[in-house]
């Protein structure tokens, strides 16, 4: 009944067959209510915590210990892009898959481990992006059409088990220097994440002190970091992206991430609660070379009309004949994209007095 979930959009084509499917609409709905269920919700709250979250919460333990099992080695000549070891990491993960998700669901083991697995990054490239986040959001999904997920645990889902996510994310991010997927750099929120600043802007709703603006206010986002989603990505990029001139740190955000910039004008957060939803329809739901890597099973249905294309290696890491569409405009950022060291390469480089990299 179940299969292994594979790639089927492929062309301009298939991407419009996708935005007017049933799945697409699943995928949003998901997301829109997660997002709902954490408005003026902090991090602490109290809320609803079943049994799944706990297993939910102990599997990403389960998969921060891998991290911990696979070490750099340190080289003489530091490399600015990412480390061979993160394939070790993710050969793990792979291979565990299905064991850790066993004591949570033993049904669709085949489509749910897929998910799962491709939640952490490319294990060719070494880098990961909004891609590999949106498998995570599936992971849950499908766990939530299995009906081991019910709408009580959303809350929970977010507060809890996504921010254990993302705390591993960062880990992985920060251990194996992983590379955005893709090439977005400044213009995009943040080089890895999206969903963050979605959930985040909602929790920040009707805040009764903190404004938009206020991510520039370092006091605060130091003070909050903790506490709400959004400021943990501010505080995040506020680390890694900082200039050798501290006269300069002080307008950092506004270099080296105008769109973030851009947004904290808005004249609340509800309007960015709004507006995160729309934009990710647009930049990442809506984008070719990010749906062209989105995989379809039998709890996730392919569109209708949506042809067997060639199958291409997963593995193929020749960027000019890696069988994916890049004749498109992209203002998010492509599948291959141009190799760039990431920032935390960057900023950990400078740590280690291998000099500034853009130099």
């Amino acid at each position: 009944m179940y299969i292994k979930p594979v790639r089927r959009v492929f062309t301009q084509d298939d991407l419009s067959k996708w935005i007017e499917s049933n799945t697409y609409n699943e995928v949003l709905d998901f997301i829109t209510q997660l997002q709902d269920s954490v408005t003026d919700k902090p991090n602490d709250a109290k809320v609803a915590t079943s049994p799944v979250i706990a297993k939910l919460i102990h599997l990403i333990d389960k998969i921060y210990q891998i991290i911990q099992r696979h070490p750099v080695k340190l080289e003489k000549d530091i490399s600015r892009f990412g480390k061979v070891e993160f394939r070790d990491f993710y050969d793990e993960v792979d291979a565990q898959s299905a064991e850790l998700i066993k004591p949570i669901c033993e049904t669709a083991i085949v489509e749910t481990s897929t998910y799962l697995t491709n939640s952490f990054g490319d294990r060719t490239r070494i880098d990961y992006g909004s891609g590999h986040e949106l498998n995570f959001i599936c992971f849950l999904l499908c766990l939530y059409k299995l009906d081991v997920i019910r709408r009580d645990d959303f809350p929970a889902l977010i507060l809890q088990v996504f921010t254990k996510y993302m705390s591993t994310m960062r880990c992985l991010q920060r251990t194996y220097w992983l590379e955005p997927a893709g090439s977005h750099g400044v213009w995009g929120l943040d080089d890895y994440h999206f969903l963050p600043f979605l959930f985040g802007g909602a929790q920040l709703c009707n805040h009764p002190h903190m404004k938009p603006k206020s991510i520039h206010n370092d006091e605060l986002v130091e003070m909050y970091k903790d506490k709400y989603i959004y400021m943990e990505c501010i505080d995040f990029i506020n680390n890694i992206k900082t200039s050798t001139n501290k006269q300069q740190d002080k307008l950092s955000l506004r270099w080296h991430s105008p769109m973030l910039d851009d947004i904290s004008s808005a004249k609340s957060w509800s309007k960015i609660k709004e507006g995160m939803v729309k934009m990710y329809k647009v930049e990442v739901l809506g984008k070719l070379p990010i749906i062209q890597h989105f995989m379809f099973g039998e709890l996730l249905k392919c569109p209708e009309g949506i042809p067997e294309h060639h199958h291409h290696d997963d593995d193929d890491n020749d960027v000019d004949n890696c069988g994916h569409v890049h004749d498109v405009t992209n203002t998010w950022g492509d599948c291959c994209g141009i190799k760039i060291p990431s920032a935390i390469a960057a900023s950990e480089s400078i740590k280690r007095g291998a000099g500034v990299p853009f130099d």
